[in-house]
């Protein structure tokens, strides 16, 4: 597991190039997808075809980025694309003849500069600054997502299944599930477990844990291929946080661990819980940070439609060992497994930009690291039954209730500034507000339903 200073940021050198032009030729392919996120996450991309695939290993391919969001500054608009070799894979969906690739890029301006407002390069910065104090950040996501023939009453129809369900009520889905851990594995994706969840039609999936960039690019990856297969069977796959009123929302729960080399940092032998020192001061810099940096780890207005109890989901910023309605739970360990100990932060949902995401959890247990925040003892009791006083006695702070109190908590803070940089901080805020005010201008269903014959 040891990372070195040489692949934070991989080189794109001969052998790397002589690998990809091999391994095109090998699988017949004719067209590759340069694959990079907007600022919100959102997948964009152009294709070239493997004539132009050497020249733009070496050189990048030039695009105009004034059109994806938050990408330039006011006074930039052509960027490069500079393929990440590392990244590149045959898209098994596509035909075998004249096969299609894809390739992970860094977004740099024509100078040659890093560009400051592309995710991968955040998620680099913060990656770096856990190297130089010796540590290397994994993590692993469970993702959910819900799936279905195309219309919710056929969909409900299809799909009756319920947690863990492995019987025929279980619909096509389970036919999907199987699929997309085919497919993710088919592009070197590895997968830990997969199983159907409580809502109808709602699924998990969770990746087994590797260095934050490259889960990054999975997770991307994942969703690409749920839709994608979805799709090709008359269907959908919807990464939505609550899509339905009368189900459970879909979260992305992250673990994270931090090792030195070989070893896991979170682990200690002879602490309680066997956690370390440094895990205490990572959950704690999680817990002091986590409601300003809500507006990146649930980033849509529909976000907050799962944050609410007796959906499984946190509202409150506490940790236990074994509520899973805590916003953090540490796993318990089991002997001999010591690289199993980890973090598991269960705000997130798969709507998030993981290279942010990724950025801002690092950046809030490194905080708690470098401060020696002190961890409190965790609440073993249910915080949903705890009263306001109780909940202040114990320094527990609640997460935002809304997307708009969620910008406001952020707008001030020093934490997201410095793991997102101050232009991806505004940019991505201007954004959001941009949300807030058109949701707040729409007259919804509910409302016309309600009042319009009062």
């Amino acid at each position: 597991m040891t990372q070195t200073a040489e692949n934070i940021r991989p080189g794109i050198d001969e052998e790397a190039i002589k690998y990809v032009l091999f391994s095109a030729r090998e699988h017949d392919v004719k067209f590759i997808r340069l694959w990079f996120t907007d600022i919100l996450g959102t997948l964009k991309g152009f294709a070239i075809t493997v004539d132009e695939l050497e020249g733009v290993l070496r050189n990048g391919a030039s695009f105009d980025g004034a059109s994806v969001e938050g990408l330039t500054r006011a006074d930039e608009t052509d960027m490069v694309a500079m393929p990440d070799p590392s990244t590149f894979q045959v898209l098994p969906w596509r035909p075998s003849k004249n096969a299609v690739a894809r390739l992970f890029c860094d977004i740099e301006t024509v100078s040659g500069d890093k560009s400051v407002t592309d995710g991968r390069q955040v998620l680099r910065r913060n990656i770096a600054r856990a190297y130089e104090m010796g540590l290397t950040f994994y993590v692993a996501p469970e993702i959910e997502y819900y799936c279905g023939v195309n219309g919710p009453d056929r969909e409900v129809n299809q799909d009756k299944g319920g947690y863990f369900d492995q019987t025929s009520v279980d619909g096509t889905g389970a036919d999907l599930r199987r699929d997309i851990v085919l497919t993710l594995e088919q592009m070197g994706i590895p997968v830990k477990h997969s199983h159907h969840e409580v809502g109808s039609g709602q699924h998990e999936i969770d990746l087994r844990h590797t260095n934050a960039l490259t889960m990054a690019d999975s997770v991307i990856t994942f969703k690409v291929i749920a839709k994608e297969l979805a799709a090709a069977d008359g269907g959908y796959a919807t990464f939505m946080p609550r899509p339905f009123g009368d189900r459970h929302g879909s979260g992305m729960h992250t673990h994270m661990s931090l090792f030195r080399g070989d070893d896991n940092a979170f682990f200690d032998a002879d602490a309680d819980l066997n956690l370390s020192e440094i895990g205490r001061q990572f959950i704690a810099g999680l817990m002091r940070h986590a409601a300003e940096i809500c507006v990146v780890t649930n980033q849509w207005v529909n976000s907050y439609k799962r944050l609410l109890p007796g959906l499984e989901a946190p509202i409150f910023a506490s940790w236990t060992t074994g509520n899973f309605g805590d916003l953090i739970r540490v796993p318990t360990y089991r002997p001999g497994r010591e690289e199993s100990i980890r973090v598991e932060y269960r705000a997130p949902d798969p709507a998030a930009n993981p290279y942010l995401l990724f950025s801002v959890l690092l950046a809030a247990g490194l905080d708690g690291i470098e401060k020696n925040m002190p961890l409190p003892e965790p609440l073993e009791a249910d915080v949903y039954r705890m009263s306001d006083s109780e909940l202040n006695d114990r320094g527990v702070v609640r997460l935002p209730r809304s997307l708009e109190e969620a910008i406001r908590l952020a707008e001030d803070s020093d934490l997201l500034e410095h793991a997102l940089g101050p232009i991806v901080k505004e940019n991505f805020l201007a954004n959001k507000r941009l949300e807030w005010q058109q949701f707040s201008n729409t007259v919804t269903d509910y409302e016309v339903e309600k009042y319009r014959n009062l």
